[in-house]
Order: structure tokens, then C-alpha cells, then sequence
């Protein structure tokens, strides 16, 4: 049988300007979520508050 990953829905929240995304991702080998999300639309990729959710 084949195997799949399960999905997160990712919630990213940037501190800086108070924007908000809601994401899916999967969970990597270093206990990460994979979801394409570098930066923030106001420039911020360090203060984001990371939250995720079984789907």
C-alpha cells in the first residue's frame, strides 16, 4: 500500500505588521513545517509565530 503524508493547516502570524496566513504543509524530518512560506509581504522572516493543526 502506498503511503501519505499527513497535512497540516499552518497558521502564520508575522509580530511586525500583524498580517495573517493559513496554510498546508507536512511536517519534514527535522520537525518543520513544509509549506512554501519564506517572509512575511512587510519583509519580516524572523519574529512569526508558527501554529498547525492536524487536518
Amino acid at each position: 500500500m502506498f503511503q501519505t503524508k499527513q497535512r497540516y493547516k499552518v497558521t502564520v502570524r508575522c509580530h511586525d505588521c500583524g498580517e495573517k496566513f493559513i496554510l498546508r504543509g507536512k511536517l519534514n524530518k527535522e520537525g518543520n513545517y513544509e509549506t512554501g512560506f519564506k517572509r512575511c509581504i512587510c519583509g519580516n522572516e524572523e519574529t512569526l509565530q508558527v501554529d498547525a493543526r492536524l487536518e
